[in-house]
C-alpha cells in the first residue's frame, strides 16, 4: 500500500495530470452542450453525450502516457540530474511490483476521472430528457482500457511523444482505424473501434459486435501490449 500511495502522490505532483483531468471533464461537457441544440433539431440522438465522452478519453490517454513516461524524465539538479526511474527502483526494487502499483494508481485516477466526467456530461444530457446512465460502466471501462493501452505503448517506446501523438490524433482529428474499415472489415477489431461498442449504440462499421464482445476484444489488445511492455521493462536497463 505504501508503494501505491507513493504512485498516487507522484501522479498528483505532475502538472500534465491536472491538465488531463481538466481536459477529461471539460471537453465532453462543452461538446455535449454545443451539440445538444443540433441534436434536438434532428429529432434527438441516442448517443448524445456518449459520443462526446469518446472524445474526452484524450484525458485518459494523457494520464496513461505520463504515468509511464514521467519515469524517464530527467530529475532536477537537486536530485542528482538522473531519471525518475532510478529513484523509483531504489524505493521499489521489484520491477513487477513497481509496474503493478503504478498501473493500479493510474487506473484509480482514470476511473474516478471517467466517473466524474460521465456524471457531468450525462447530467447535461439528462436536462434534455434523453440520457442513459446505464451505459456509464461501459464509458468508465473504455477510459480505463484506453489509459492502459497508452501505458503499454509507452512502456514499449519509453517515450511519451509517439503514443500521445498517435492516440490523440486517432481519437480527435483523423480516426485512421475507422478509415481502415473502408478497406477491410478486420479493422473493426482495432481496440478503439471495438471498445466503442461498450457504450455507443449507433456505430457504422462493417462488423457488428455486442458490448461484451467489444470489451473483450479491447481487453485482449491491452493485455497483449502490457505483457510485451512488462517483458521489455523487465529486461532493459533502467
Amino acid at each position: 500500500m505504501r508503494a501505491y500511495r507513493g504512485e498516487l502522490r507522484k501522479l498528483a505532483s505532475l502538472p500534465s495530470v491536472w491538465a488531463a483531468v481538466a481536459i477529461g471533464v471539460l471537453l465532453p461537457a462543452v461538446l455535449t452542450f454545443l451539440n445538444a441544440r443540433a441534436a434536438a433539431r434532428r429529432g434527438g440522438n441516442v448517443d448524445l453525450g456518449f459520443q462526446e465522452l469518446a472524445f474526452g478519453v484524450v484525458g485518459a490517454i494523457i494520464l496513461g502516457v505520463v504515468a509511464v513516461s514521467s519515469e524517464y524524465t530527467t530529475e532536477g539538479e537537486n536530485a542528482g540530474g538522473g531519471r525518475q526511474i532510478t529513484t523509483s527502483l531504489t524505493v521499489v526494487p521489484s520491477r513487477w511490483r513497481l509496474l503493478i502499483t503504478k498501473l493500479a494508481a493510474m487506473i484509480t485516477v482514470v476511473a474516478a476521472l471517467a466517473t466524474v466526467s460521465s456524471a457531468v456530461t450525462l447530467t447535461i444530457v439528462e436536462a434534455l430528457g434523453v440520457s442513459d446512465f446505464g451505459r456509464l460502466p461501459g464509458v468508465v471501462l473504455y477510459w480505463v482500457l484506453t489509459a492502459l493501452l497508452a501505458s503499454g505503448l509507452t512502456l514499449l517506446t519509453r517515450n511519451g511523444i509517439l503514443p500521445l501523438t498517435v492516440l490523440i490524433l486517432n481519437t480527435s482529428v483523423v480516426t485512421v482505424t475507422y478509415l481502415l474499415t473502408k478497406l477491410t472489415p478486420l479493422a473493426a477489431f482495432f481496440p478503439d473501434l471495438a471498445g466503442f461498442r461498450m457504450f455507443i449504440e449507433r456505430v457504422e462499421l462493417p462488423v457488428r459486435l455486442s458490448p461484451v464482445t467489444g470489451g473483450l476484444v479491447m481487453t485482449a489488445w491491452v493485455a497483449a501490449l502490457l505483457a510485451a511492455g512488462f517483458l521489455l521493462f523487465r529486461g532493459r536497463d533502467a
